[in-house]
C-alpha cells in the first residue's frame, strides 16, 4: 500500500523554463542557445550545468550563482511556474489520506519560494538543504526518514532516469516515471526505465488511482 507519494521538483512540479532564462540572461545569450544546449547536454548523458560551461568555460556556476543572486536577478518561483496538474493532484491525494512532499536537487532558495507557494504539501525539501543530492544514497535515505514509511509504501515520482528512477528504486522504494521535460521525454520508452520503474505516467493526476491499489 501507498501511503506516502514524494515528488521530485524540477520538471516534475515546476517548469524550468524560467531557471534557464535567467541563465541566458545573465551570461547574455538567446533562451534558445541554452535550451538547446541543455537538450544537447542531456541526450549525452551529461550534466546540465555542461550546457552553461559551453557558453562560458570555466564557469564557476555556484560564484556565478551567488553573483547572480547579489544583483537581485536570482531564482524566482511563482504560479505560474507549476506545472496545470500540480495543484489538483496534490489536493486530491491529501483528500485520499496520501501523505505528500517534495524533496529534490534545488537550492535553499527553491525551498523557501516552494514552501511560499502554499501547496497542499506536508514537506518541502532540496539537496541543499539535506546538504546531500541526487543520486546519493544518503538523499533517499534523508526520502524515508522524513516520510517516516518503510521504503516499499513510499513512491517517488520524477522525471530523471539517473537521479530519480534508479536511484530510487535501488533504495527500496516504488517509483513513477514522468513524461515530462527533456529527461522525462527522452528516456520515456527507454526499455531500461520500462524495467526499473513500476508506473510510467504522462500527468500527475495518474496518481490518484495509483495511490489507491
Amino acid at each position: 500500500m501507498t501511503t506516502t507519494i514524494v515528488f521530485d521538483i524540477g520538471e516534475t512540479l515546476i517548469s524550468d523554463a524560467r531557471h534557464w532564462a535567467g541563465w541566458a540572461d545573465w551570461l547574455g545569450v538567446p533562451s534558445h542557445t541554452v535550451s538547446a544546449l541543455v537538450g544537447a547536454v542531456v541526450a549525452e548523458g551529461r550534466d546540465d550545468g555542461d550546457a552553461l560551461r559551453l557558453i562560458t568555460p570555466g564557469l564557476d556556476i555556484p560564484a556565478a550563482y551567488a553573483a547572480r543572486e547579489a544583483a537581485g536577478r536570482g531564482e524566482h518561483l511563482d504560479e505560474t511556474d507549476l506545472y496545470p496538474d500540480v495543484r489538483p493532484a496534490l489536493a486530491r491525494l491529501r483528500e485520499a489520506g496520501v501523505k505528500v512532499l517534495a524533496a529534490g536537487n534545488q537550492t535553499a532558495r527553491v525551498g523557501e519560494l516552494l514552501r511560499g507557494l502554499d501547496l497542499p504539501l506536508d514537506l518541502v525539501a532540496t539537496s541543499a538543504e539535506w546538504a546531500v543530492a541526487k543520486p546519493s544514497p544518503g538523499f533517499y535515505a534523508k526520502v524515508v526518514e522524513v516520510a517516516g514509511a518503510e521504503p516499499e509504501e513510499i513512491l517517488y515520482v520524477g522525471d530523471h532516469p539517473g537521479n530519480d528512477v534508479f536511484p530510487a528504486k535501488r533504495a527500496g522504494l516504488r517509483v513513477a516515471h514522468l513524461r515530462r521535460g527533456p529527461w522525462g521525454h527522452l528516456w520515456a520508452d527507454d526499455p531500461d526505465v520500462a524495467a526499473a520503474a513500476d508506473w510510467r505516467i504522462n500527468s500527475l493526476t495518474e496518481l490518484v488511482a495509483i495511490a489507491s491499489r
